[in-house]
């Protein structure tokens, strides 16, 4: 499916925005069309019907704004140790086996179904990610012949990095996904707001 597409782009908007397209398109050919064809016309909204669905099936296991605030003062918090022993936690429980990295930029490596994962997150508290780290990323991806790569940063990605990402196929964790990977990990006690 193309990024720009309009399916693409419902499926990355709230669940509700594709239920209430399909409920105002239903509307309106149930309005505006001829007897013989308002049936047809309310059965066409069906795709987005469907999407919805799809969107709501992947939003629902997704933390709220105060989880995903949590996740942020917990591991702005914290210094790289605990921070790596809280990803190396995540990455077991969702079924990867896991090797700290022997030399930067891999800090871990990964594996499930026999296939490799080099994770670069050492930097996850930077301001401003740029190419040079995914570059060095990539290029140990490329030598290890590991299929995968992520890095993971909570700070802007520059235009260059993200462009970068794309088209050397590096995935990008921020604080969305990373709050996602950490669900049930973040120390309770964290709190959220002044």
């Amino acid at each position: 499916m193309a990024e720009n597409s309009v399916f693409a782009m419902l499926l990355r908007s709230p669940w509700w925005v594709s239920i209430a397209i399909a409920v105002g398109l239903s509307l309106l050919a149930a309005a505006l069309l001829p007897v013989e064809y308002r049936l047809v016309g309310v059965l066409s909204t069906i795709p987005f019907v469907v999407v919805g669905a799809i969107a709501a099936r992947r939003q629902w296991a997704l933390p709220g704004a105060a989880q995903t605030e949590r996740t942020l003062q917990a591991v702005s918090a914290m210094a790289w140790p605990d921070f790596a022993n809280l990803l190396e936690a995540a990455f077991q429980r969702d079924g990867y086996t896991v090797q700290r990295g022997a030399s930067s930029p891999v800090d871990f490596e990964l594996e499930r179904g026999g296939r490799r994962m080099l994770v670069s997150a050492r930097r996850w508290k930077s301001a401003r990610f740029g190419v040079e780290g995914l570059r060095a990323l990539q290029v140990a991806r490329d030598s290890g012949e590991a299929p995968d790569a992520l890095c993971i940063c909570l700070g802007e990605l520059t235009d260059s990095a993200r462009t970068f990402a794309a088209e050397h196929r590096v995935a990008i964790w921020q604080l969305p996904e990373l709050a996602q990977a950490l669900r049930g990990l973040v120390p309770a006690g964290t709190r959220v707001g002044p």
